[in-house]
């Protein structure tokens, strides 16, 4: 019977275990990747199909997160965490859920606090995970897309934008940003000033709802529902707008 002999070569053992690391670290890698876009979807869509059904009113929100007294301030961050992460969490009606039970400027600071954690993992997890796994996770036309934006010169203001303008994806971004040329402290601040005006918009009505200002509660949502609705028909329009800069940048390199 023929025994497997052990190579006496440094060299040949280094490159064997080299393999092997690179071999696990590809299978964990697959492994969060089916975590993210597969498992944790599904166990809220089929275990926590009644907590997604809050989310569609303030007032369930505001149900929702009474439940943990305390503890609300560290669930509601949890799931601004979670749907910038994964996205199955509809992110506005519970910021308005947040605006009625803390209040503007309170539930703007866990907002924002949100924001940065979910933009953080979701811009390392990307670096992480590596650009083959992430084109196959968002598609690779799509991430071509944005990455070749993301490296532009004037990438900054096209992150402004994209994260301003309302109906544009936005989680998308960071994942095309961590895998880009882009740096992080740049794209964190850059994302988070583009966010503040959609994010406050939505904490101001919740306020104004729990102290019964429906006057100004009026005034904020129809200015909202007809920038949203024009940027939806100009969709198109602003695209190419990004994608102007994108071409200027472009030429002066």
């Amino acid at each position: 019977m023929k025994t497997k002999t052990r190579s006496n070569d440094p060299e040949e053992e280094k490159n064997i275990r080299s393999k092997r690391l690179k071999k696990l670290l590809t299978i964990l890698k697959f492994a969060v990747l089916i975590i993210i876009v597969i498992g944790i979807p599904a166990y809220i869509i089929i275990f926590q199909r009644d907590m997604l059904s809050n989310f569609k009113s303030i007032q369930g929100g505001v149900t929702f997160l009474k439940k943990y007294e305390t503890q609300s301030i560290l669930v509601y961050i949890g799931f601004q965490v979670l749907q910038i992460v994964i996205s199955v969490i509809p992110g506005q009606a519970f910021q308005f859920a947040a605006g009625y039970l803390f209040g503007f400027l309170p539930g703007l600071l866990y907002s924002v606090i949100g924001a940065i954690i979910g933009t953080t993992i979701s811009f390392y997890l990307a670096k992480f995970l590596g650009k083959d796994a992430v084109h196959l996770f968002f598609g690779d036309e799509k991430m071509r897309y944005y990455i070749e934006r993301l490296n532009s010169r004037k990438a900054y203001l096209i992150v402004f934008l994209l994260y301003l303008i309302p109906g544009l994806p936005k989680d998308i971004v960071s994942y095309a940003a961590g895998i880009s040329e882009m740096k992080f402290k740049q794209f964190l601040v850059t994302s988070m000033v583009g966010r503040l005006f959609g994010m406050s918009g939505s904490l101001l009505i919740g306020a104004m709802y729990m102290k019964g200002e429906y006057k100004g509660m009026i005034v904020v949502a129809a200015i909202a529902v007809v920038l949203f609705v024009i940027c939806v028909i100009r969709r198109k329009a602003l695209v190419a707008y990004v994608d102007k800069f994108y071409d200027e940048a472009e030429d002066d390199q």
